[in-house]
């Protein structure tokens, strides 16, 4: 079994899933749009290039993605997308990315449980926790 997180967004799926691959140095997979499949006419004309599905691939993770319809989007809330990583390097510069046009809920700083953890939703709405266990912790 594999659970995989699935966002939503505004129109912004594309361009989210482009960044994502770059700060987390994964593989878009799949991206398909609404124009050429039988949802094209279920969208209205000027969503149909926005994305139906997105799946991106961070080592052998899956976080998958898409552009809800115009007036069935809910902003996100309630979870966190984490990102454990084992280097404190590896996580100031995941959060610091994420974290830009964003908004910071907790600086990445080191705490009682990890070598660094910070908290934020990035520009897309998309919240992240990135944690470095320490590693005793670990």
């Amino acid at each position: 079994m594999q659970l995989n997180p699935y966002l939503t967004f505004q129109g912004q799926c594309r361009e989210a899933f482009e960044f994502y691959a770059r700060v987390l140095e994964g593989t878009v997979e799949g991206m398909f749009t609404f124009e050429n499949t039988p949802m094209a006419e279920d969208v209205p004309a000027d969503w149909r290039n926005k994305v139906m599905h997105a799946s991106l691939r961070v080592n052998d993770q899956l976080l998958m993605g898409s552009d809800a319809p115009p007036g069935s989007h809910e902003p996100m809330s309630g979870f966190s997308v984490s990102i454990q990583v084992a280097e404190p390097h590896e996580a100031e510069r995941i959060f610091h990315a994420l974290a830009e046009q964003g908004t910071v809920r907790m600086p990445i700083q080191e705490t009682f449980w990890a070598l660094r953890f910070g908290m934020c939703v990035d520009r897309f709405g998309v919240p992240w926790m990135v944690n470095c266990d320490r590693p005793e912790a670990a």
